[in-house]
């Protein structure tokens, strides 16, 4: 399994660095998907990961590598989209703040359960999403701190398109993602988690099925 995604990541990651639409807003773009893939090795043989969230991780690279190589403002199908739906602006931000969510909210969580640190699913899924929205939160902080850094080098980066609500719409759509997230996803999750930790005692604490 490694090696297929280690071959997609990297095809994908050549693909999107390839004559990008801008150079600057590539590397800002991507560079959660680069320290992502460093993390994911460094930690592979102290604390793998389940086979889902690997593939929705992958799933989140390709999605910023896309959008670092055609800017998220300007990603040729949603461009399609837009003139179908007779929208003003090309919303594939909107997306990469959705999976923003989604993807985090899962990893989360299995590091809360897997650590022992939460007991009880209530508790559990609130904190997830508490730190989703911090994570949110985070990033349209990077995305001001740079910004006000470099001027109008970052307005691809910041993809705003005149859109007065758009801060607020990309920590509601981390936000709608983390929750579907939890709600779609934890039972699979449950059991892929089980199969990891089978055979250690650490599987004994985990909360699931509560």
């Amino acid at each position: 399994m490694k090696y297929i995604w280690m071959f997609l990541y990297t095809s994908l990651l050549i693909w999107s660095g390839l004559a990008p639409k801008d150079q600057f807003t590539w590397f800002l773009e991507v560079a959660p998907a680069l320290a992502g893939v460093v993390i994911l090795a460094l930690t592979y043989r102290s604390f793998r990961l389940t086979g889902l969230l690997y593939w929705l991780i992958l799933l989140h690279c390709i999605i910023l590598m896309i959008g670092g190589h055609y800017t998220y403002a300007e990603v040729p199908f949603f461009d399609y989209l837009k003139t179908l739906m007779g929208s003003e602006r090309n919303n594939y931000d909107k997306v990469g703040h959705f999976v923003q969510g989604f993807v985090p909210a899962l990893i989360a969580r299995e590091i809360l359960i897997r650590k022992g640190v939460v007991h009880g699913r209530g508790w559990l899924h609130f904190l997830v999403v508490c730190f989703c929205l911090a994570l949110s939160a985070f990033y349209e902080l990077i995305e001001w701190w740079v910004a006000v850094g470099t001027g109008d080098d970052a307005e691809a980066f910041l993809g705003t398109q005149g859109y007065v609500w758009d801060t607020q719409s990309d920590m509601g759509m981390a936000l709608l993602g983390a929750i579907l997230a939890i709600v779609t996803l934890a039972k699979l999750h449950d059991g892929q988690i089980r199969k990891r930790c089978q055979g250690s005692l650490l599987v004994e604490s985990v909360p699931l099925g509560q």
